[in-house]
Parts: structure tokens; C-alpha cells; sequence
């Protein structure tokens, strides 16, 4: 039984409510942050924590008692000072106290109306992922000692976290206020505290929640293009991407080159301490910051805030290294590392990632052109990007130099391991794309066709963002070249497409003729799944229709009267192909490597299965070539209507029977959701599905 979990609203700053629901305890909690008089930076926030029992009756409600558990830390160990834990009939009691040199003298408090009983214990810890476990320890340690099975009411010296089991009849509502300045000469902390609990923070949380709902309505602009019941899904899925930012700290692991290690044999060296702030594919599963999925969170993310984009992407771009390099996943702190296996933790330096980011920079730059904003926000949105040219063209050099192929306009993946026997299709990883089957013999030859797409895109953004910054020198002119000639659709077509399918296709040294077989090694007593080449690779374009065949459209690379637009749609609308009635899927039926692992133990992963940021960039084609005079205008026009409503059809059909939105879909079982789930990153893309709100990918 999953433990259901709606976030509801969240405005990214200083409000949200979600709602869990748990074997018939149906909880509510709402937050509300404020800079008043007397705080300290920051400000100071309250919780409301509304139990009720769902299924029972009140009498069986009353009877039973609800034990919720939440916990405070200072990350930096400082002490923690515990407060009264005999909570009064009225009012409110503090809780913990303790000071941060940012935010001074803090103090916290709990108010309930409601009877109540309050338990805790004190931690000294630098494992704030690990709190499950100690409170787990501590309470069969107490129930062993005192048949109880409460928090001991006790700390450990130097204590820097904090447990509290308050202990409940259903049904109950909690405040709790954290005030911060609360050293200060004159902290006015009843007046504080009373502001953010009971009947005045009720008050301040109805309207917080409709001031939500007209600037989502007034945003995005859905009455009129979905029906009612899904209008609560798009606005749960832009709250769970904004809930889910994020603030880490701490350093990369930065691969050595192979054959090289530190004194201590380490493998790695670190990079310096960094700081960032960024959404996440899941806080739950994935907590850390991803690269590749940044650019597509940061598409709904602008739209709804464009401050707070500008603010993750310029910590993203603080992370640039001298080479103009940025790790492509960012596992910072106890927490991130906590959650990603060993073989992905090192990052390597000749490794890149989609440069997405580029999607919501042309995306601004391209606002800024249209006049789609008010002077004030033109005006920082041009400030931000003239600060950031200097980092985005290091950037966009680096992926010029370092993942360039071996002609001149050519790009390939750097990082795919051509000496693997263990895999049927080395990876590429740097493409975002994982297990999506490329050349079955990686080397320098490799030409990429979604990396090319990629590179239109950067240089086509560097290229607006210097025109409206009126720079003219000679790296602007450079930009300009390039676009011209990543733009031309007959070097396009002579690389990368075939004629008959009219795909396109990466090129590389390639065979079909590849298996997996099991092996045995007598001598070591052991059976191995290895690759077995049944015939020499050559150099040939790579025959497997899925989502790399399509990013010249994605782009609209295709001028609007071309034949290859056709086949094309005819591509995305062959059910024997791509089409299903949940979405696109990744890799064609017709592909020998659909649905095949990749190891023994490697799942298929872009092999079949329906990504909905893939997905959004298929759809936001379609609406291109739907507005664009050509011969296929009308045929594009209606496989665009009949896969939007598929995916908005498919996506809050599974959110409303799970409670999540997914990693992925399944194209077999009828669309249900794969992979992680409450994944609130690129699949809150649904929002802008809705909304008919796509990318600037066009000159």
C-alpha cells in the first residue's frame, strides 16, 4: 500500500499545504514564512500540522492515540538547548532554542487547543539522513527499559538534532512557530507567536491559498484546455516541482585520469566547496541536482517565477570550472551521497551533459524580444544574462572543443566505453539518455545527432542573447557562423538521415549482429553474461528509430514543406513504431534492441518506455509545424491535439489512483507509471502541456 502524498500548493517562497494520507491517518500540513519586525534573516515560519482518521468513527478515533514525530538540527553541530516538553492547557511552550550566525538567536514553540502529550531526545549527529534510525533505536531502547515506547525525554551532550513524538487523539491541529532574531533587544515573541499560530495564521493560510490559485489561473491560463478535474493535478504538479528546491552543500568527487590516484589511493580529487540551489528530479529518491534535468525544470519554473530561476540557474553556472566544465550530477552533502550507488558518485571532466539550460535562457531572451515582460523584470532578466555570458560562452566553448567530432560541425557523447564486453550497447550516459542504443562500437568516428540538435540550440541562444546585449565582436560573429551552418538542412540530411525511413540517425562503426551470452569460468567457479560480435562493425548510420531520430524535429530543424516532415509524422503516428495510446515511446518495436537489457542486472531503460520530457519537446514540434504554412500544417495540427490529450490523459489518470507522478510510463501495461516515483521533475512538465506553453527552439 503506498502512503499517498499530495502536495497541493506551493508558491516557491513562503507558502505551501500538502496532504498525506497513511493506513486511514489523513494528515495536512501547511507552511507560511514571514519577514516581520524583530526577525532575523530569514525570517520566521510556522507549520500547522491538521490529524484527522479517515474510515473510522470518532469514538474509535478518540480511543486510539496518532504518534507524530518531526525533528529541528543545526547542521553545523551547534547546540541545540531542549525547552519544556509539559506542553500548557493554552498558549504556547518552547520547544528548543539555540543560535546560527546567520540568522542570530532562534527559538521554536509549539500551540496546540487541543490535549497532548510531548516526548523527546537529543542527538549529537552529522547524519541528518540517518535520523530514521536513531529515533527507531531510541524508542526500543526506552520501551525495553520502561515498557514504554515514547523518546526518552533525554539528550546527548553537544546535542545538534532533535526528535519530538507528540502523541495525539484524532482528531488534533498543531502550530509550530520558529522565530528567528529572537535575541534581539525588543522580539515582540508573543506578538510573533500569535501571529503565526491559531485563528490569525487560519486566516493568513486561506488567503495565501487563493492569492495561489489566481496567479496559477492568471499564468498558465488552463480553463479553457482542460477539464476541471485536471486543473488540481497541474496545479499539485507545478507545487511539488517548487516544494521539491532544494539548498546543498559540499564537493564533488572529481574523477583522476585513469591510471593515476592520490598518495592515500584515492581515485579522485575534490572539487572546491559549492553551494547550490536547485530543484530535483525527487526529493525522495533523487535528492541532488542533475544537470540535464535542470533546463527542463526551469522551463516551468520561469514561467511561474522568473527571480527564482535566475537564481538556480546562476548557481548552476557558479559551478563552472576554469575549462568552462560542469559536473553533471551533483551529489553535495551526507544526504545526496547517501542516495546514488558508488559507480556514479566520481564525475569525469571529459564528460558533458545536455546543455538544457539554454532552453529557459533563449526562452528570457527570447521574452525580452517579444516584450512579454514589465520593464522592471526586462531590466534584471537583461542584467542577469550580461553577467552570465561570460560563464555561458566558457561553457558553450567547452562543449565546442571537447565534444567535437572529427570533422568540422560534427559532435559526439565523450564518454562511452569502448573496451565493455559486459554491456550489449556501451551507454552513454552523457546524453541523458543511458542505455538508448547508439554505435555498438564507440570511437572517434561517432557523429551524434541529438548532441548536434543540442549545439543548434546553444549557439542559436548565445547568438539572441548577444543581440539584444548588442555586443559585435568577433566572438559574436562566431556564433553566428556556426548557427548558420549547424542550421543547414542539407549537411543536416547528407550526416544524419536516412532516406527511406526519413529518420534520423547517429553514425558511428556499427553492427546489428550482437548478443549477450553467458560465459563460464571453470577455474573461478562462476558463470558471466558478456557480449558476443557475431560479425566486424563498419561505419554506417545507426538503424534505431526512437527519440534521438526525432530531434531535428523537436528543434524545428525541418523547414515546413520539406518530404522528410512527412515521414516524420508518419513516424510519431505508426503505432508499430512509436505511437501508443499513453505517449511516445523511446525506442521503435521495430528496433532490435527494444526492450532488451543492457547487462545482466540493467534493466531497459530508454529502450521503450514513455519519457515525458521527451514527450513535451515532441509536442512542442507539432505545435510548431501546426502554426506554419506548409503542406503537413493540418496533419501536424491533429497528432499534436491527439497526443496532448494521451499524455495529460495518461499523467493524471495515474496521479490520481497513486498519488504520484512517475519517473516514466509503461507502453505495454496500459501507461501505469515506472520508475521512481514522486518524481515532480521534468514530468511536471504536464503543466506546461496543459497550458500549450513551448519552448522558443525557432529563429
Amino acid at each position: 500500500m503506498y502512503i499517498l502524498e499530495f502536495v497541493l500548493d506551493h508558491n516557491g517562497r513562503d507558502y505551501g499545504r500538502q496532504e498525506l494520507t497513511d493506513h486511514g491517518l489523513h494528515l495536512t500540513t501547511s507552511f507560511l514564512k514571514e519577514k516581520g519586525d524583530g526577525s532575523g534573516y530569514g525570517g520566521d515560519w510556522a507549520v500547522r500540522l491538521d490529524a484527522k482518521n479517515e474510515g473510522s468513527s470518532l469514538s474509535e478515533a478518540q480511543e486510539s492515540t496518532t504518534h507524530l514525530f518531526f525533528y529541528i538540527a543545526d547542521e553545523a553541530g551547534k547546540l541545540i538547548t531542549m525547552g519544556s516538553h509539559e506542553p500548557p492547557s493554552r498558549g504556547p511552550v518552547l520547544l528548543a532554542s539555540g543560535s546560527h550566525e546567520e540568522i542570530g538567536d532562534w527559538e521554536l514553540y509549539l500551540r496546540s487547543e487541543d490535549n497532548l502529550e510531548i516526548h523527546r531526545a537529543g542527538f549529537q549527529t552529522s547524519s541528518m539522513h540517518n535520523l530514521s534510525d536513531l529515533v527507531q533505536h531510541a524508542l526500543v531502547t526506552n520501551a525495553r527499559q520502561s515498557g514504554n515506547l515514547n523518546l526518552p525525554d533525554m539528550a546527548e551532550d553537544s546535542s545538534n538534532a532533535i526528535i519530538y513524538q507528540v502523541s495525539i487523539k484524532l482528531p488534533a491541529k498543531i502550530d509550530i512557530v520558529f522565530l528567528s532574531g529572537a535575541g534581539s533587544k525588543n522580539p515582540m515573541t508573543a506578538e510573533r507567536v500569535n501571529r503565526l499560530t491559531g485563528p490569525m495564521l487560519s486566516t493568513r493560510l486561506k488567503s495565501k491559498q487563493k492569492d495561489f490559485k489566481e496567479r496559477y489561473d492568471q499564468i498558465f491560463n488552463v480553463n479553457n484546455k482542460i477539464v476541471s478535474k485536471e486543473l488540481s493535478v497541474g496545479r499539485a504538479a507545478l507545487s511539488s516541482l517548487l516544494g521539491g528546491i532544494g539548498y546543498f552543500y559540499g564537493q564533488s568527487k572529481i574523477a583522476l585520469p585513469k591510471g593515476f590516484s592520490q598518495k592515500n589511493g584515492d581515485k579522485y580529487i575534490p572539487y572546491w566547496p559549492a553551494a547550490l540551489y536547485t530543484a530535483v528530479p525527487s526529493r525522495s529518491f533523487f535528492p541532488r541536482g542533475f544537470l540535464w534535468d535542470e533546463g527542463f525544470h526551469q522551463l516551468v519554473i520561469w514561467r511561474w517565477d522568473a527571480h527564482i530561476s535566475m537564481d538556480i540557474i546562476g548557481h548552476w553556472l557558479d559551478l563552472i570550472n576554469a575549462d568552462g566544465w560542469i559536473p553533471r550530477e551533483q551529489i553535495l552533502g551526507a544526504e545526496a551521497l547517501s542516495k546514488v550507488p558508488e559507480e556514479f558518485v566520481l564525475q569525469y571532466p571529459s564528460n558533458g551533459n545536455p546543455p538544457t539550460l539554454f532552453l529557459a535562457l533563449r526562452d528570457l531572451a527570447s521574452g525580452i524580444h517579444a516584450h512579454q515582460f514589465s520593464d522592471e523584470e526586462a531590466e534584471k532578466i537583461s542584467t542577469f544574462l550580461k553577467r552570465a555570458y561570460v560563464r555561458l560562452n566558457s561553457w558553450f566553448q567547452w562543449f565546442n572543443s571537447t565534444q567535437s567530432g572529427k570533422y568540422e560541425g560534427t559532435f559526439f557523447w565523450h564518454g562511452r566505453d569502448n573496451m565493455t564486453t559486459r554491456e550489449l550497447n556501451p551507454k552513454t550516459l552523457t546524453s541523458g539518455l543511458d542505455d538508448y542504443p547508439r554505435a555498438s562500437h564507440p570511437n572517434d568516428e561517432e557523429r551524434h545527432v541529438d548532441l548536434r540538435c543540442w549545439m543548434l540550440l546553444a549557439t542559436n541562444c548565445m547568438r539572441s542573447i548577444a543581440g539584444f546585449l548588442k555586443m559585435d565582436s568577433s566572438l559574436e560573429k562566431d556564433y553566428y557562423k556556426l548557427s548558420d551552418q549547424l542550421s543547414d538542412f542539407e549537411t543536416l540530411n547528407k550526416m544524419h538521415l536516412d532516406d527511406k525511413t526519413g529518420a534520423y540517425f547517429d553514425f558511428g562503426n556499427h553492427t546489428e549482429k550482437v548478443r549477450l551470452r553467458w560465459y563460464e569460468d571453470r577455474e573461478a567457479m562462476k558463470r558471466e553474461l558478456l557480449r558476443e560480435t557475431l560479425e566486424a562493425p563498419q561505419l554506417q548510420l545507426v538503424p534505431h528509430v526512437g527519440y534521438v531520430s526525432l530531434f531535428p524535429f523537436m528543434m524545428g530543424a525541418i523547414p515546413p514543406e520539406s518530404w522528410v516532415l512527412e515521414k516524420q509524422l508518419d513516424l510519431i503516428s505508426n503505432s508499430s513504431i512509436l505511437w501508443t495510446d499513453y505517449g511516445l515511446r523511446s525506442l521503435s518495436r521495430t528496433s532490435s534492441m527494444y526492450m532488451k537489457r543492457n547487462t545482466e542486472h540493467d534493466a531497459p531503460y530508454w529502450r521503450g518506455a514513455i519519457w515525458i520530457n521527451m514527450n513535451y519537446m515532441i509536442l512542442s514540434g507539432l505545435h510548431h509545424y501546426s502554426h506554419e504554412d506548409g503542406p503537413y500544417k493540418v496533419r501536424a495540427g491533429e497528432l499534436y491535439d491527439e497526443l496532448r490529450s494521451n499524455l495529460i490523459r495518461n499523467i493524471v489518470g495515474n496521479y490520481q489512483e497513486t498519488g504520484f507522478f512517475w519517473e516514466n510510463y509503461d507502453q505495454k501495461n496500459k501507461g501505469k507509471g515506472k520508475g521512481a516515483r514522486s518524481f515532480t521533475g521534468w514530468t511536471s512538465l504536464v503543466v506546461l502541456i496543459m497550458a500549450e506553453s513551448y519552448p522558443s527552439l525557432h529563429r
